[in-house]
């Protein structure tokens, strides 16, 4: 594999932000870099939604903006190399996302995927890593947020859930979101429409879990985040709710 520099692969925006919010973006891109010759994929599937999430940097950015925070994101398409994945994760290096099948990831073998986590995976967990680490030395106790965004329709199934709000075991943030989501003009559930079980909570239990860092994910479906006035406002909706939670677990001396 054609060697790359971390720089290549990971990108920290507002790396001065003062907030303790760290957010993480970690399917921002649809890149393949060039020697993975597309992954032997059609155009079309590469700008799908299998191989990134739609909108979700474009939310991340305004959050980062709005609360002054430092965001981590991935540089190259989850099909190359999932970073919500550990390496030991089948689907850290898909042969198959829901119905695209990805040609160049079909016979990996283990030096393959390590050479794949080496030149992706592991510069994205250290840069994460270091910006939570920068984050806690300034005083502040860092907290974990995830942005994605999910498809409408998976498989031929309609999804109802507009704005998930997942957790792993750790559900304080989680929690007082909800609760400042009450009332909303948007869907909003929690644990949906993944959860723990289908493995989507690796940032979470990397980095914030074994820290005591309050964490949480948010998924948006990605047709509530297509124009830039659309990111903006939803950026915006769900800093209002991070701000209410964030407040809440400060009065009660969780965070």
């Amino acid at each position: 594999m054609t060697a790359t520099n971390a720089e290549d692969v990971v990108e920290v925006l507002n790396p001065a932000g003062a907030s303790p919010v760290v957010l993480v973006c970690e399917h921002a891109s649809s890149f393949i870099p060039p020697e993975l010759q597309d992954l032997g994929l059609a155009k079309a599937d590469r700008l799908s939604h299998a191989a990134w999430d739609p909108g979700a940097l474009a939310v991340a950015r305004r959050m980062a903006e709005r609360l002054d925070a430092k965001l981590v994101a991935s540089k190259v398409s989850r099909l190359v190399y999932d970073c919500n994945r550990p390496p030991s994760a089948p689907d850290a290096m898909p042969a198959r996302s829901e119905l695209v099948v990805v040609p160049g990831n079909a016979e990996l073998d283990d030096a393959a995927r390590q050479a794949r986590a080496d030149t992706y995976y592991h510069p994205f967990r250290k840069a994460l890593a270091d910006t939570i680490k920068t984050t806690a030395a300034s005083g502040a106790t860092p907290v974990i947020v995830t942005v994605h965004s999910f498809t409408p329709v998976y498989h031929g199934n309609p999804r109802t859930v507009e704005i998930g709000i997942l957790h792993d075991s750790d559900t304080r943030l989680a929690d007082g979101m909800l609760d400042a989501a009450q009332g909303s003009a948007f869907v909003v559930q929690r644990n949906e429409p993944y959860g723990p079980e289908n493995g989507v909570t690796h940032t979470l239990k990397e980095h914030g879990l074994p820290h005591g860092y309050a964490n949480v994910m948010l998924e948006v479906r990605n047709d509530l985040i297509v124009s830039e006035h659309q990111q903006r406002d939803m950026g915006d909706t769900i800093c209002d709710w991070l701000f209410a939670a964030m407040i809440a677990l400060a009065e009660e001396g969780q965070a």
